[in-house]
């Protein structure tokens, strides 16, 4: 065996004596530990003793010690009682690992920091919220959910504070956005008499729901789903294979509307053009159509040559015919109207079915128009957008939310509903939705997810139904399955994700359940006879 040998064995041998000797003189190690303690406290003890005091306490403890002398057994008790003690003392202590910290606390005094300078004024006595102060003074009741994540929150605030002012107001809500959570929305109310904000934090909106037949009266149509909280009304649809009750936003159109027209804006990719065909899937039952298609991408083109849709236009030429011939049309309408009321008859049934005009990016047609001298094709809708309501023509404009500038003032201001699709900052909500917005928007918007605003009502939350280019492979194929059901007729172009055989079996298949379904549900339906309307100018192209 080589000295190597030898040394690793006795290195060996050495470390195993030792963990034996720690285990068997571990006891003895303790109690020898707890004397040293005692011993160190008996001396501070015999220290912090007044001399004149030393004299009784040590003839205290002699006569203590003397007595359990005497007693039967005392000295081994004694000892017993010292070795015990010992042993506790001398025992190893672990520290306790520090509480962790609240973080419900941290976070709600990560706020009250936040809107410390705000909501503090120099001139005030005792102020509310000051540096250092304590959040529980300001803030009344909280909740959290089982993530951490703040869900309620109800503040006062000075009276001093300027609460009137949309300026003030979102500059709070901005502090209070950022502070908890810019992944979520959260709604804001307050209660100026009282000066007190509640802020609560808004549900994830469904956004499954597929293209389908919403049951709705005449003249009513389903922009998207919201709140339960922003209407009292639910409405059954299909989502995820099953049938549930969703609250919707319901634009209502027709003469006695208050909102006849509508403006949507949003930004590229979260689902303005969806929600066109979206609206245009629900009018064509009922009335009549013209698409002009300003971006020219043939987002459109699965609505050519359908029963109900009387042109797609994509170029400049075509949308000016398009549009003289839907002005013309409109005064015609306005005059059988004017005159029926006059004669006391009835107007025209042609007059009285639902025309509506669905202008797609028309800022960009106006563009064209201004470069080649011609006339903005929004000008033409000044009649259509003046006289549609009483002559049953609804206007649908939808456009980026960048050119809003370039929407002429006119179909602003006729257009009282209001849409607004993707992300959205606080300055351009008034811009865009024609009022203050109470919602703070959520950093990560999904497609089809913003705002809607009819007329003087509240915005509320919208979630657009998906409703993709039924032509578009990119798209998940039982979403592309739901629009070729709903369009008029089955046309090869557009049956791309199936046999046509197979979609129209299934779509017969699904329809009588619904219909069982809903059979308590009374659904008034526009039933009227075929009707010639006047023939478009024939230098327009019908399609392209």
């Amino acid at each position: 065996m080589t000295f190597t040998e030898h040394l690793a064995r006795g290195r060996s041998l050495a470390r195993t004596a030792g963990d034996h000797a720690a285990d068997m003189f571990g006891p003895m190690i303790t109690i020898g530990r707890g004397l040293r303690a005692h011993a160190a406290w008996t001396k501070n003890w015999w220290a912090t003793t007044p001399k004149d005091k030393r004299g009784p306490a040590l003839f205290l403890v002699v006569a203590v010690i003397a007595g359990v002398a005497l007693l039967p057994y005392g000295p081994l008790l004694a000892l017993l009682a010292l070795m015990g003690s010992a042993a506790w003392a001398g025992r190893e202590r672990v520290a306790s690992a520090p509480p962790a910290p609240d973080t419900s606390n941290l976070k709600l005094a990560a706020i009250y920091t936040a809107l410390t300078p705000y909501l503090i004024h120099e001139s005030d006595p005792d102020p509310l919220y000051a540096h250092g102060g304590d959040f529980k003074d300001a803030f009344s009741s909280w909740e959290f959910d089982e993530e951490g994540r703040l869900v309620q929150l109800d503040l006062s605030y000075p009276a001093y504070f300027t609460d009137t002012e949309p300026q003030s107001r979102a500059r709070i809500e901005q502090v209070i956005h950022g502070k908890s959570g810019r992944s979520r929305e959260f709604r804001f109310t307050w209660d100026e008499e009282v000066n007190r904000l509640q802020v609560s934090a808004l549900p994830p909106l469904p956004g499954d729901i597929t293209a389908q037949r919403f049951v709705t009266a005449a003249g009513e149509l389903v922009l998207g789903f919201t709140d339960t909280t922003s209407t009292n009304r639910m409405i059954p649809v299909r989502q995820g294979g099953a049938q549930t009750h969703q609250p919707p936003v319901l634009w209502r159109t027709g003469p006695r509307s208050a909102e006849p027209h509508l403006l949507a804006l949003g930004t590229p990719g979260f689902g303005t053009s969806t929600l066109l065909r979206s609206l245009a899937l629900q009018a064509l039952p009922h009335g009549e159509i013209v698409v002009v298609d300003g971006a020219g991408t043939g987002e459109h083109a699965c609505l050519v040559g359908r029963p109900g849709v009387l042109t797609v236009e994509t170029s400049l030429h075509g949308a000016l015919a398009a549009l003289e011939w839907a002005a013309t049309e409109t005064q015609r309408r306005l005059d059988a109207h004017n005159e029926a009321k006059r004669t006391g008859g009835m107007p025209p049934a042609d007059t009285v079915r639902p025309l509506w005009l669905l202008l797609d990016h028309p800022s960009e047609l106006t563009e064209l128009a201004q470069a080649e001298g011609r006339p903005d094709p929004q000008e033409l809708l000044e009649t259509p957008l003046r006289h549609g309501r009483g002559a049953h023509v609804t206007v649908v404009v939808v456009d980026r939310l960048d050119a809003l500038e370039r929407i002429r003032p006119s179909v602003r201001s006729a257009c009282k509903a209001r849409v607004v699709l993707g992300p959205l900052s606080q300055h351009l909500a008034m811009d865009a939705l024609g009022g203050p917005l109470d919602i703070t928007p959520s950093s990560h918007t999904p497609p089809g997810r913003g705002y809607a605003r009819l007329g003087g009502a509240a915005p509320v939350r919208l979630q657009v139904p998906a409703t993709p280019d039924p032509l578009d492979d990119e798209a998940p194929i039982d979403q592309r399955d739901a629009v070729i059901a709903l369009l008029p007729h089955a046309d090869t172009r557009t049956e791309s994700t199936g046999d046509l055989a197979a979609v129209a079996t299934a779509a017969h298949a699904t329809e009588p359940t619904l219909v069982a379904d809903l059979s308590a549900i009374e659904h008034p339906r526009l039933d009227l006879p075929p009707v010639g309307l006047p023939p478009m100018p024939s230098e327009a192209p019908r399609y392209h």
